[in-house]
């Protein structure tokens, strides 16, 4: 069986509540994962991801459905579903990012995808589906750790 995992995680060089911000503020958001974002921060809020064309894809748009909203832990939505369906777990997944404070200037961002077992696709499309995102996922969570980054002193 393909592994279908989705859990990547990084620790940056920023307090719990500022990067709560970074993950929750559409403005924030668009800085480190998608491109333009639209986003009602409540459960049952409604939001749109942008992900402008480049090199190695397509323009995309995902819409997604706020699932939960616990300050300044734990925040996850549902995406994948098709344009007009409401999210549920057999046309959707699950993002959930956890923040765990490590001291009190940085903190251990988590971030999973779950419940692509039970999505109703394709094999394929499950197994390229999970390589795309573990791979996006790595690549966002740095340019996340980047914002945080201090700049290298010169010399």
């Amino acid at each position: 069986m393909t592994d279908l995992t989705i859990e990547r995680e990084i620790v940056v060089d920023a307090p719990v509540a500022v990067v709560w911000q970074t993950i929750t503020e559409p403005e924030q958001i668009a800085q480190w994962f998608a491109d333009r974002v639209e986003l009602d921060v409540r459960p049952g809020g409604d939001g749109t991801l942008l992900f402008d064309e480049n090199a190695s894809r397509q323009a995309v748009r995902a819409r997604l459905v706020v699932e939960a909203v616990e300050p300044p832990h734990r925040f996850s939505f549902r995406w994948g579903h098709e344009e007009g369906q409401q999210p549920d777990p057999a046309n959707s997944v699950l993002v959930e990012f956890t923040l765990t404070p490590e001291g009190d200037e940085r903190t251990r961002v988590r971030v999973a995808e779950t419940g692509l077992e039970a999505v109703v696709w394709a094999d394929d499309d499950k197994a390229r589906y999970a390589d795309d995102h573990r791979n996006g996922w790595s690549t966002n969570l740095g340019r996340l750790a980047g914002m945080f980054a201090s700049p290298a002193p010169p010399g």
